[in-house]
C-alpha cells in the first residue's frame, strides 16, 4: 500500500501570538511551532495500516518554508519511509484551493492508493484540503474518518456524525481520506527512528514550479483580539437598582 500523508506545521497552542511591524503576519521570532494534531493521526493510522496489511510505503508531503523541516523530520523519525518538501518563500499560501492544486500537482505522478489528511488545520482551521485534492485526483472521498479497514481493492472506514452517530462507509481505492483526531495512539519518535531519519529522503519542490493557480483569497491584517473590562456600579432604589440589572442582563449580556 503507497500513502501520502499531508502535515502541516502550525504555531502550537501554548506558543504566544504576537503580530510582526508590518502587522500583516506573526511574529514567527516568539512563536514554537509543531505538527498539526489530526495531522499526526493521519500519520500514524497510515503507518498501521501498513503495518497490518504486511508493508508498503508512507510518503509525508508537507508545504512551507524551510522551517517545516522540523515537522518532516519528526514523521521521517516517527516512521514514514520519504518525504516530499514543498517549499514556499513567502508565508505560506492561505487559499485551500490553491493549496489542493499545488499538493495535487506534487503528488499526481506518484499514484498513491491512499491520501491521508488531517480534518482541519489548527490554525486557519478550513477543512477544505483533503476533500479538494480527492476531487482533483479523481479519488473516493470520505471525511470525518475514525477507522478504517482495508478490504482488497477496497477501505471501509467509519465517519463520525451528528449526535453521537456513526457511519460505515465503504469505499474504491485509490481514496483520500480527512482523519479526525482521537482514532488511534499517535507513537512518539524513538532514538533509531530519529538517528534513521538522517538518512531518509526528502524531495525539495520549489511552489512556483507547480500551477496552483491565482488566490481567490488573501489575507491582508491580522488583529490580536483585546480584552476589555468595564465596571458599572448600579445604585439607588431597589425597584430602580433591579431594573437597571434587568436590562444588562438582557440587552448587553443578553443571558435573559
Amino acid at each position: 500500500m503507497k500513502i501520502a500523508v499531508l502535515i502541516k506545521q502550525v504555531p502550537g497552542s501554548d506558543s504566544p501570538l504576537r503580530l510582526n511591524p508590518a502587522g500583516d503576519w506573526i511574529d514567527e521570532n516568539v512563536v514554537a511551532y509543531e505538527m498539526n494534531e489530526s495531522d499526526s493521526y493521519a500519520l500514524e493510522e497510515a503507518m498501521q495500516i501498513n503495518e497490518r496489511s504486511g508493508g508498503g510505503e508512507v510518503v509525508a508531503v508537507c508545504m512551507g518554508p524551510d522551517r517545516v523541516q522540523k515537522i518532516i523530520r519528526e514523521a521521517l523519525a516517527k516512521g514514514a519511509d520519504r518525504a516530499i518538501h514543498i517549499k514556499e518563500n513567502d508565508h505560506g499560501e492561505t487559499d485551500p484551493l490553491v493549496i489542493a492544486k499545488v499538493l495535487s500537482e506534487a503528488v499526481k505522478s506518484e499514484e498513491f492508493d491512499l491520501v491521508l489528511s488531517g480534518l482541519q488545520s489548527d490554525d486557519l482551521g478550513m477543512g477544505q484540503t483533503g476533500v479538494l485534492i480527492g476531487e482533483m485526483l479523481g479519488m473516493a472521498t470520505a471525511t470525518l474518518v475514525m477507522a478504517t479497514e482495508i478490504q482488497d481493492r477496497n477501505i471501509k472506514v467509519k465517519r463520525e456524525l451528528e449526535a453521537g452517530w456513526f457511519q460505515w462507509v465503504t469505499l474504491p481505492l485509490p481514496a483520500s481520506l480527512a482523519i479526525q483526531s482521537g482514532l488511534n495512539q499517535v507513537r512518539y519518535p524513538s532514538l533509531k527512528g530519529i538517528m534513521g531519519a538522517k538518512k531518509k529522503e526528502i524531495k525539495v519542490v520549489e511552489k512556483s514550479d507547480l500551477n496552483g493557480g491565482d488566490s481567490k483569497q488573501s489575507l491582508t491584517n491580522l488583529h490580536i483580539p483585546k480584552a476589555e473590562k468595564r465596571t458599572e456600579m448600579i445604585s439607588g432604589e431597589a425597584d430602580q437598582s433591579v431594573g437597571r440589572l434587568v436590562e444588562v442582563l438582557k440587552s448587553e449580556l443578553r443571558v435573559l
